[in-house]
């Protein structure tokens, strides 16, 4: 339950929010948690609490499902969603579809971003996904890649924030994993797992690095945080 009268920040998403075989208090989300808890803003409501309701293994589409009871009851002024791992997805039993499609996909981050705001977002924001390393495997029924289909769903990402009103923004971490990765001439696969997809501690630490500055400005800017 998150505290009434409080600012109230939501991560909404899959594992690369939750965090997957790091310790918990290692994962990005964590690590913002507590530095939004040393923030405070004027007024009543002068407390800023940070609710990480993200769900390993979630689509767009079960996220929407599962709503109402996480984000909605509460209600939310800042949200912040990553989906697109899962959805990009995809299992041989759906003979060569996508776990979402893609105007799907499309379609369920518009309603996620129009239930957060309906609900009290001043500010939502969504966060494209990193890069993985598998590059290689074409996956089952397709003749494309993971990594492939996680670039062409983070255009997606990209496209339903640039079409939207200005409440809506994009954190482009793809983009700027490549950036950092060329800058530093740090590998790709020294920020992942052995699955070449979840963040290692570095990868969590660079998600912080990388995330932080962005939410912290937010705060400030929009509401009054200091």
């Amino acid at each position: 339950m998150i505290t009434r009268g409080a600012l109230k920040v939501v991560f909404f998403g899959d594992s690369i929010c939750y965090g997957q075989l790091v310790p918990p208090h290692l994962t990005w989300v964590t690590q913002i948690a507590a530095r939004v808890y040393e923030l405070r803003i004027a007024g009543d409501a002068n407390r800023i609490v940070l609710a990480n309701v993200s769900v390993s293994g979630d689509t767009t589409r079960q996220a929407l499902e599962r709503m109402p009871y996480h984000v909605q009851s509460n209600g939310v002024d800042l949200c912040v969603v990553q989906f697109g791992l899962n959805d990009c997805n995809h299992w041989a039993s759906d003979r060569g579809l996508p776990r979402v499609s893609p105007a799907a996909f499309a379609a369920n981050l518009r309603e996620i971003a129009d239930r957060a705001h309906n609900f009290g977002a001043r500010r939502v924001i969504l966060h494209t996904n990193h890069p993985t390393t598998r590059d290689t495997e074409v996956m089952a029924g397709t003749s494309y890649t993971y990594e492939s289909q996680n670039r062409r769903y983070n255009k997606i990402i990209r496209e339903v924030a640039a079409q939207a009103p200005d409440w809506l923004s994009v954190h482009d971490i793809e983009a700027m994993w490549d950036d950092h990765m060329r800058a530093s001439g740090t590998s790709l696969a020294s920020l992942l797992l052995e699955d070449g997809l979840h963040l290692s501690e570095r990868g969590h630490q660079l998600y912080f690095d990388l995330t932080w500055p962005r939410i912290e400005s937010v705060l400030r800017r929009d509401f009054g945080a200091a």
